[in-house]
């Protein structure tokens, strides 16, 4: 936590829903995210409906959705290493002014009637870089800013602010292009970002302290990769996430049709479909602590698909513009209820130090799940009709929320995943080089000899730990001349991946090893030791140099 926020970190800080507002640079942060999402729907809409009148191929259509999503499966990665290596405040008001230069071309060239279907997916894709770059920094910003206490209330609000935009923003996209036209919605979104670039030029955020040097860009990749790969719980949100949005995005990327042909609806129409999908998901945000109280994050998932499903299956047959307002709340309730939970299953997953990587992988699998659910459902509709897409995707998304039910997002209790510190620093007889390696460590353990299936079991979840925070290779051996003696080695790259891993040690790690510990037997703790490959440095007039 950076020293300038040490104030939101008070253990009396109200943990209502609306406690993280109480937090003033958390409020300002929320307001100004707010107005660049409503901004960001007013142009999604716009261009959504231009597409409709520049060509009437659903493909074309769900183009510009595969346009917007596609860049975060691209560069989410890039994003989330970039977010836990480089200055964040600095790099999100870089991808701030981009986003507003690319609304600015948007605007000038609707303005002066050149805007055609390839340039608008272009400008759009452009935007959706800007995005891809900014969200990964921007998603773990709000837990730098309030309490750990309050993260899944600063998540739900995150959601309100995006559901309070998708009530905003398609009214008034709806009311600019039909009273004055495509450019006026691209300019709004334009100036919808200096709220969030004034808010960042003023946050006084400071580096954070570190006794160790910064990852390098694809070392920090790496690691971040191998943390999903290893760690169960995040791999499990990312399972049901992509389950979920696979067949559910269908019906946001063929709602501009079924507003202009199945409705025979304007702009407008489109507008107030939108409009009450953020009715509901505003609604759902204020049960929403409610129902997380009673009801367990993977069967609010299970039912929130279930109910979504539904509703495309009333989108695919009903015609009734008024019956479908009303089914558009329920989409909304049910896509936030089941958003929501998942957001707050990967915020709460992973550890600070890894966070930006993994919720960019996060962000890649649910822009994965919308760029190929778009372009899947539009070919379908293009082929068999938006009825038939639309009835086809409620189908997979009840069938994949079935199947993928036995991956647990958790329980309510979350793990404390901050750094525990109770590994000693390690011992040496002189200065290590830092890049010297590899290094191989081993601790020595004396098991009861009816204790050691037990313990072995216990190991294999110390075994994962290791590998999921840099070792490259693990194992635990017993001694043939000593039943019950084992010795568990684990290697690592470099003396500084060694250090980086006593500082990634978390409280539940501390936890999982104090139960095996009490496996010993041994009168004094197990044995650590430390072993390193590599030419050791030179010395020259008693100070120590890297010998090449």
């Amino acid at each position: 936590m950076n020293k300038s926020d040490e104030h939101t970190a008070s253990p009396t800080t109200d943990a209502s829903a609306w406690g993280p507002l109480g937090v003033p640079v958390f409020r300002a942060f929320w307001l100004a995210a707010l107005g660049s999402n409503i901004g960001t729907w007013i142009n999604g809409v716009a261009s959504g409906w231009v597409m409709t009148d520049l060509s009437h191929s659903p493909v074309m259509v769900s183009l510009v959705q595969a346009a917007a999503s596609l860049p975060m499966v691209l560069f989410a990665l890039v994003a989330g290493a970039l977010t836990d290596i480089v200055d964040r405040r600095r790099y999100l008001i870089a991808t701030q002014l981009w986003m507003a230069v690319c609304a600015a071309m948007l605007t000038f060239l609707a303005a002066v009637d050149q805007l055609d279907p390839w340039n608008l997916l272009i400008l759009t894709f452009a935007l959706g870089i800007g995005a891809s770059m900014a969200q990964p920094a921007l998603s773990v910003t709000a837990p730098e800013l309030v309490p750990r206490n309050m993260l899944p209330q600063a998540v739900a609000l995150g959601s309100l602010s995006m559901n309070l935009s998708r009530s905003i923003g398609p009214a008034i996209a709806g009311l600019l292009l039909s009273q004055l036209g495509a450019w006026a919605a691209y300019s709004l979104n334009a100036v919808s970002f200096i709220g969030m670039m004034v808010m960042l030029w003023s946050w006084k955020r400071q580096p954070e302290e570190r006794s160790l040097p910064p990852e390098r860009f694809f070392q920090a990749l790496r690691a971040g990769l191998r943390y999903a790969h290893r760690a169960s719980p995040f791999r499990a949100v990312l399972i049901r996430t992509i389950a979920f949005i696979l067949f559910t995005i269908s019906a946001w990327a063929l709602l501009p049709l079924i507003a202009r042909n199945e409705l025979a609806g304007g702009p407008a129409t489109y507008g107030f479909l939108l409009t009450f999908v953020g009715i509901g998901a505003v609604a759902a945000v204020m049960i929403l602590p409610r129902l997380q109280a009673r009801i367990s994050r993977d069967r609010l998932v299970l039912i929130a698909s279930v109910v979504y499903a539904l509703t495309m299956v009333a989108l695919g047959t009903v015609r009734n513009e008024a019956v479908l307002y009303g089914v558009m709340i329920i989409a909304g309730a049910a896509w936030v209820t089941a958003l929501s939970s998942l957001q707050v299953a990967a915020q709460v997953s992973v550890p600070a130090w890894v966070r930006g990587r993994a919720l960019s992988l996060y962000i890649m699998v649910f822009s994965a799940g919308l760029t190929l659910g778009s372009l899947l459902w539009g070919w379908v509709a293009a082929h068999a009709g938006i009825s038939a897409a639309l009835l086809g995707s409620a189908a997979g998304a009840m069938l994949a929320a079935l199947a993928v039910r036995g991956f647990s997002l958790g329980g309510p209790e979350t793990p404390d995943l901050s750094p525990s510190f109770h590994w000693p620093h390690p011992p040496a007889a002189s200065e290590l080089d830092k890049d010297r390696g590899p290094v191989l460590v081993t601790i020595e353990y004396e098991i009861e000899l009816e204790q050691r299936e037990a313990f072995l079991d216990a190991m294999q979840q110390l075994g994962t730990m290791r590998r999921r925070d840099g070792a490259f290779s693990w194992g635990v051996f017993e001694d043939i001349t000593v039943p019950g003696r084992y010795i568990e080695l684990f290697q690592q790259d470099s003396w500084l991946d060694h250090l980086r891993q006593h500082a990634r040690v978390t409280r539940e790690d501390q936890r999982v090893q104090e139960i095996i510990h009490r496996f010993h037997i041994g009168s004094a703790a197990p044995r650590v030791s430390h072993f390193i490959g590599g030419a050791p440095k030179a010395f020259t007039d008693g100070s120590m140099e890297t010998a090449p």
